[in-house]
């Protein structure tokens, strides 16, 4: 019988709780996009994207996993929870009334949510992954 320490019950336990993140974002982007339809599509998949389009930057330079120390601070950015959170919340109690914001703020935090559920955190500044 394995032993399992109490870090990586906590990892597990943060891993499940993304992923249940992740699925109630993409239930709730799936619904906004059935009910504001193309523009709200075409932003869903742009920024469900977008973050990753960070690991481009200096991509010669990386290689064996690694992130070019170059692409690490704007990956970093872009895979952070905070700036989506800001975006739903400031459309949320905000005057402005333009849909396609709100789900770019949807998309991009399932995207975070669902790299974290997977394991993918931020990357070191020599870009090699915490493990």
């Amino acid at each position: 019988m394995a032993v399992v320490t109490a870090p990586a019950r906590r990892t597990v336990a943060a891993r499940a709780a993304w992923a249940a993140l992740a699925l109630f974002l993409l239930a709730f982007t799936v619904l906004e996009v059935v009910n504001h339809g193309a523009p709200a599509l075409v932003t869903a998949i742009v920024f469900a994207i977008v973050p990753d389009l960070t690991m481009f930057i200096g991509a010669r330079e990386g290689g064996n996993g690694r992130l070019s120390p170059k692409a690490v601070p704007f990956y970093n950015f872009m895979h952070r929870p905070w700036i989506p959170l800001v975006i739903l919340v400031g459309y949320s109690f905000g005057p402005i009334d333009f849909v396609p914001l709100f789900v770019a703020g949807l998309a991009w935090l399932l995207h975070v949510a669902a790299d974290r559920a997977f394991g993918y955190g931020l990357r070191n500044r020599d870009g090699s992954r915490d493990v």
